[in-house]
């Protein structure tokens, strides 16, 4: 049997036992009988997640949600499974190379994050709000039709076994744009997934794009939720991302990043190779003063001031913290000229990347998360001029807020973001946070907006950086990330993808109606 004949066969098998498993006439009604992707014997293992990968890949959004809701109620799946059946589909699909695509793949675990925050009830709707945009963007681009990835040739990949460092010769690969090079040399480092992760290390610090930080993060966190037997299919995603971003440079005839020069001088000038990190916390005042030196000063100047902390001893969570807070005040700072806060503006952008290259600083091997520090810091003067109008809430807006008992807060804070109301929204969880009123409320309500509007593709993320920087950040500044993601709910309200105003998120309301909960 020829190897095209062998997936032909392969795949009509796989048809048959899909069709099957749903019954004729539903599979019938969802366009089995004629369009399947060729699922051959080179497609990469999906394992027990097979029906619904294929399922998700073949159905249209507003057909397979009904299908997915039915499933969870007679319990033939589970919130978990549908996530990694998800992002199996995903990565099948788009490989890492897909705008809408991987902005959905970094949305899948926040989502599932969500869900147990909310009432068993309702606990389904983040994750079928991200399955909704995720089975529109794969119809998007022609289903199943389109398949990226593809099982690896394991000679091939020990041909490709070379001496030296790893990471640095994927690096290499993506800059030459040789995506089956990088790919191959990935799949030498072995079963580990935090080896692997590693080796990526050097391609993911070699430019500047948010998405290829947050990305990698969170497909790494995607490894967690499936195992390791899926973690090189997940992973080398993450090559593909970065030779694609360096050939989008070459096409555009941009110059190469200055980090790529910068990075190693700094390493080299603070005597930080091979270092042993520092424990040393300098206080609350440093900590800031710090903060606001990496948003003032000029990008280059930025990364300095952390590479100096960190030869100075100071603890890489501690520097983390610092860029954090930098992060944070392009939400707090961004002026009126620029009405949207959310989706992919500086503040949510620089937020979502610094909380990016803390989590990857934790895990990975200290010379790692030292130069990974130094681009975080970089990174967060995203703007070439960093704002310079006043934080939110200034005291203009406090004025607008008339209560000051945490109810009478609360119900503030939902009538600002109903209307929009950036300044009166962050006020009034300022003054919430400053009378210490309990932070899980403030947190449940910008939950229950968090999975009902879009939020331009960063909603969930957002949400989840926040919740998280919260618990990290000392005492003394975390509140300002909860005014941040007060402010940045507020501008998310009613609109969608487009900017146009009077919309929930895509597949929100049919999800409610399906589950019998309110929307």
């Amino acid at each position: 049997m020829t190897a095209p004949n062998r997936r032909a066969f392969l795949s009509d098998v796989g048809r048959g036992m899909l069709a099957a498993g749903l019954g004729a006439s539903l599979a019938n009604d969802l366009g089995f009988s004629t369009a399947f992707a060729a699922q051959g014997s080179d497609s990469i293992p999906l394992g027990e997640y097979t029906s619904l990968v294929e399922l998700m890949r073949n159905t249209p959004a507003e057909k397979l949600q009904p299908v997915l809701a039915a499933k969870i109620a007679k319990g033939e799946t589970n919130l978990k499974q549908l996530i990694a059946a998800g992002a199996l589909a995903n990565a099948v699909t788009f490989g890492g190379c897909d705008y809408v695509g991987f902005h959905t793949a970094m949305a899948m675990l926040p989502a599932l994050e969500m869900s147990g925050q909310l009432p068993s009830g309702r606990q389904p709707l983040p994750v079928l709000k991200v399955l909704y945009r995720n089975s529109q963007q794969i119809q998007n681009v022609g289903g199943a039709s389109q398949t990226t990835l593809h099982a690896l040739d394991a000679l091939e990949a020990v041909e490709h076994a070379a001496e030296g460092d790893v990471g640095e010769q994927i690096r290499d690969a993506c800059r030459q744009v040789n995506v089956d090079l990088g790919e191959n040399l990935l799949a030498t480092v072995g079963d580990s997934p935090l080896k692997a992760f590693n080796a990526l290390q050097p391609a993911m610090q070699d430019d500047l794009n948010v998405h290829r930080f947050v990305f990698a993060h969170r497909t790494y966190g995607l490894v967690g939720l499936l195992g390791k037997e899926y973690s090189y299919s997940l992973l080398r995603q993450c090559v593909r991302f970065c030779a694609n971003h360096e050939q989008m440079r070459i096409d555009h005839d941009r110059p190469e990043s200055p980090i790529r020069a910068l990075v190693p001088k700094l390493l080299d000038q603070y005597k930080l190779a091979g270092k042993k990190v520092g424990k040393r916390d300098p206080g609350d005042a440093a900590v800031d003063e710090l903060s606001r030196a990496i948003y003032q000063l000029p990008r280059d100047q930025a990364a300095e001031a952390a590479a100096a902390a960190i030869a100075d001893g100071i603890d890489p969570e501690v520097v983390g913290e610092a860029i954090s807070l930098a992060s944070n005040l392009y939400v707090l700072r961004q002026g009126t000229d620029k009405w949207r806060t959310h989706g992919d503006s500086a503040g949510v952008h620089s937020s979502d990347a610094t909380n990016a290259w803390r989590n990857m600083a934790r895990v990975a091997e200290s010379r790692h998360a030292i130069s990974g520090l130094i681009v975080a810091a970089y990174h967060a003067g995203i703007q070439s001029a960093p704002f310079q109008t006043p934080a939110y809430p200034t005291d203009a807006h406090r004025a607008l807020v008339k209560v000051s008992d945490a109810p009478g807060l609360l119900a503030e804070t939902e009538d600002a973001i109903r209307h929009n109301d950036q300044g009166r929204a962050a006020a009034a969880i300022q003054i919430y946070g400053d009378r210490g009123y309990a932070v899980q409320p403030v947190f449940d309500l910008m939950l229950k907006f968090a999975v009902s509007e879009d939020g331009r593709l960063h909603g969930e993320k957002y949400y989840h950086t926040v919740r998280e920087e919260y618990a990290t950040i000392r005492p003394a500044f975390r509140w300002r990330q909860v005014v941040g993601l007060a402010r940045v709910t507020t501008s998310a309200y009613g609109y969608n993808r487009e900017d146009k105003h009077g919309f929930r998120a895509a597949g929100y309301e049919d999800a409610c109606k399906l589950l019998g909960v309110e929307a």
